[in-house]
């Protein structure tokens, strides 16, 4: 486990983390935040057209968000394009990404995904009063709900 308390989270410091345990030598998984994966990957933080590490996926192409299923594959990331400003430190296969940040965004996923007028929807409003309609359209859940979600019974009909 390597932290580094007083550097700033850029990739430089990754950089220079990564050479004080010496992983170029021991290859050893990592497990990160996103914004940690992105700077491991080299590649541009913020807002980006191409966020994902793993695929080509386009954040700007909302008509195809919850239409198209399979996005290209990342082949080497080139710095200079598809928002990648750095050569990669680690490869993807090394990576873990932390359960709970799998857990909230498969969540939104599926709540965008789903339609509005169905039961399921209706479901989730019943089965959360205290959330706004706004959250529960964005899929806008923490992990005790989520929780909640996964162990309950399944909704009668």
């Amino acid at each position: 486990m390597a932290h580094a308390a007083n550097r700033k989270e850029s990739y430089e410091s990754m950089k220079l983390l990564l050479g004080k345990i010496k992983y170029d030598k021991l290859k050893w998984k990592v497990c990160g935040g996103l914004k940690v994966v992105a700077l491991l990957r080299g590649m541009q933080l913020g807002y980006t057209k191409y966020c994902c590490f793993l695929c080509q996926w386009d954040s700007q192409d909302k008509k195809n968000h919850y239409v198209n299923k399979l996005w290209p594959k990342r082949t080497s990331p080139t710095p200079g394009e598809k928002n990648v400003v750095n050569p990669p430190l680690v490869l993807p296969e090394k990576i873990f990404l932390p359960l709970l940040h799998i857990n909230l965004g498969l969540m939104k996923n599926f709540v965008k995904g789903m339609d509005k007028t169905g039961h399921g929807f209706e479901y989730l409003r019943n089965k959360f009063p205290n959330v706004s309609d706004a959250k529960i359209k964005e899929g806008i859940f923490i992990g005790p709900q989520i929780k909640e979600l996964m162990q309950g019974s399944l909704m009668k009909t």
